[in-house]
């Protein structure tokens, strides 16, 4: 197991090993191109901008969280709870997701979140740490513990894009469940992370592809 966040020779190790270990992921690469790292800077704006992704696209997220930067620079918990309802509302803040921000906000500030010290822990006791804040579920830790923490077998089981991607290239039905999705990853272990990634790859390519 890696000693510290994955880097771009990790991401190429891993996708190596699982394309020699699984011929659907060999066509992924083939078919989409070599996936991206999808990192980014551990702390508190990239922790509220994943909570921002929960179930819309990323675009809209990106256009939420680019506005609350506009008006809360330098981005920090402190600057957004000097916020008021109405300023984050104008970002593009539902009342849920305003209200889960000041949570994690709240929880910094408070110093029973300290983001800083999770990249000394361990992916459970991360997960525990991130989860004991409303508004964090298991998505949004595992997709911090991925991105921002470059855990290589964080797994993202209920994510839309990674259920898609298994159900086209193993050609279900229907889309798995959660809980499937993990029973599936069990065999992509240590790289989880790097599978999702590659699922990822194969949603976007075959997105990209019907859009076009």
């Amino acid at each position: 197991m890696l000693s510290g966040p994955m880097t771009p020779a990790d991401l190429r190790l891993g996708v190596a090993e699982l394309t020699a270990r699984e011929p659907r992921f060999a066509a992924v690469a083939e078919r989409h191109g070599f996936p991206l790292m999808w990192d980014r800077a551990p702390g508190f704006a990239s922790l509220v901008h994943i909570m921002l992704e929960q179930q819309v696209s990323l675009a809209s997220a990106r256009a939420t969280f680019d506005r609350l930067r506009a008006i809360a620079d330098p981005l920090s918990a402190e600057s957004l709870l000097a916020l008021d309802d109405r300023q984050l509302r104008e970002a593009g803040f539902s009342r849920q997701k305003a209200r889960y921000a000041r949570a994690v906000a709240d929880a910094v500030v408070a110093g029973s979140l300290r983001l800083e010290a999770l990249t000394g822990l361990d992916d459970d006791a991360v997960d525990r740490q991130l989860r004991a804040v409303p508004g964090i579920g298991p998505w949004t830790a595992a997709i911090y513990r991925l991105s921002a923490l470059g855990r290589p077998d964080a797994w993202p089981a209920g994510d839309l894009a990674v259920a898609a991607g298994i159900a086209q290239l193993w050609e279900l039905p229907a889309l798995p469940s959660p809980a499937g999705t993990v029973l599936r990853a069990e065999a992509w272990r240590p790289w989880r992370a790097v599978a999702a990634r590659l699922l990822w790859q194969q949603y976007l390519g075959t997105k990209g592809r019907a859009a076009g």
